[in-house]
């Protein structure tokens, strides 16, 4: 299993009327974390699509306990669970400075040879970097 975590703030401008961090944000928030934790393992996404490899989501879910505020430092914890094959699943968990848990979610990406648009099997570097944690 593999874990990174990723700070983000919220900003005046993704909260709604209630003052809430407005929900649609997380999925963004989630894309954010899982770029950096690719990259905490020392990948890039951008070279990743570079070399003909994209990653579009296939699924998303998330189940919110608690709302996060407008200048909140959220701590996003982002977990790879499995080792990657031509799917690779993350669940992410949302704390904020208190250590509060505020949501839990998921994602199952597909790697896409951009020239077939076909699924693919991850590059063989990522895997054997993936190997380590697992």
């Amino acid at each position: 299993m593999y874990t990174s975590k990723t700070k983000i703030r919220v900003r005046y401008s993704e909260t709604d009327m209630m003052g809430y961090c407005y929900y649609g944000n997380y999925a963004t928030y989630f894309e954010v974390a899982r770029v950096e934790s690719i990259r905490q393992l020392g990948f890039s996404y951008r070279k990743m699509e570079d070399d003909g490899i994209a990653l579009p989501v296939l699924e998303f879910s998330i189940k919110y306990f608690k709302p996060a505020f407008y200048d909140d430092e959220l701590t996003i914890e982002t977990i790879i669970t499995e080792l990657p094959k031509a799917r690779i699943y993350f669940t992410y968990k949302t704390f904020n400075e208190k250590k509060e848990l505020l949501n839990e979610a998921s994602s199952t990406l597909v790697f896409i040879n951009k020239n077939t648009m076909k699924p693919c099997t991850p590059p063989e570097d990522f895997i054997e970097e993936m190997k380590k944690h697992f």
